[in-house]
């Protein structure tokens, strides 16, 4: 029986990456995202490529009732997950108190109340089939606090500690959570928003093809955490040597940028 692999956020980014990793391996995927085009042209390419089922489950992880329909289709399939990348999440950017209460929420759901979810539907059978692998997109951003992107900051160092429990409660199990952490990656998530004219996004940013490559082998390799490049595992480092107000002014001055706009779902 063919391996299955879920993965949210599917249609652009590091999402779209992952689809192709586990589809160059001969897995199967179920791609997870809002847009069905881009979903369904995706679905083609890599059944054109690699011969592989790639399943299409246009769902909105922003709504309340958005796992519960993934949860649904999948059953529906008649599929059991044997990989689930939570990949999907956006950003909030500018002053919180100036910011749309509904958009925040919104942020909530998807990187943090989503990616729960999801776990929780797919983890038990995972651990009594004892083989299964969670990757969870995290980030360098869940370190410190993140002034004027505080909500995307906090939600992604719920990311990052919630998974990092996970793989400590999973030794044993024959399965394991892995959080990729990466730094500034050249997605749609920055670029279209604006906030690729950061300072963040100035000093540097790494392609999506290497940092997906870095996840899906820390994956495999069972790994609890991956922070991606030499540059990011420095600073995470100098974070826990450096007074945290100092984090909180770095922080500052690489998100600021002259306009509050929200970045976009996968």
């Amino acid at each position: 029986m063919s391996q299955i692999a879920l993965i949210t956020g599917a249609s652009s980014g590091l999402g779209l990456e992952y689809a192709r990793l586990f589809a160059r391996d001969h897995i199967d995927v179920v791609l997870v995202a809002r847009r069905r085009d881009r979903l369904e042209a995706l679905a083609a390419e890599l059944a054109k490529a690699h011969g592989v089922t790639a399943h299409v489950v246009p769902a909105d992880l922003g709504r309340p009732d958005g796992p519960a329909r993934v949860v649904d289709e999948v059953r529906k399939l008649g599929l059991d997950v044997d990989y689930l990348v939570n990949n999907a999440g956006f950003a909030t950017h500018g002053p919180f108190a100036q910011l749309d209460a509904a958009r925040e929420m919104e942020e909530v759901q998807v990187n943090v109340a989503s990616l729960v979810a999801l776990t929780r539907a797919f983890l038990p059978a995972m651990v009594e089939r004892k083989r299964g692998r969670v990757l969870n997109i995290g980030s360098t951003a869940g370190f410190p606090p993140g002034p004027f992107m505080a909500v995307y900051y906090a939600s992604k160092a719920f990311v990052n500690s919630f998974t990092e429990a996970l793989w400590y409660e999973l030794r044993g199990t024959g399965v394991t959570a892995t959080v990729s952490c990466p730094g500034a990656t050249a997605t749609e998530f920055s670029s279209v928003a604006g906030t690729s004219k950061s300072l963040l996004f100035k000093l540097g940013a790494a392609s999506a093809e290497r940092v997906a490559r870095d996840g899906y082998r820390a994956m495999h390799a069972g790994r609890a955490m991956v922070i991606h490049g030499l540059k990011n595992k420095l600073a995470i480092q100098s974070l826990r040597v450096s007074p945290r107000a100092i984090g909180r002014k770095v922080a500052a001055s690489l998100n600021k940028v002259s306009s509050a706009k929200a970045l976009p779902q996968p």
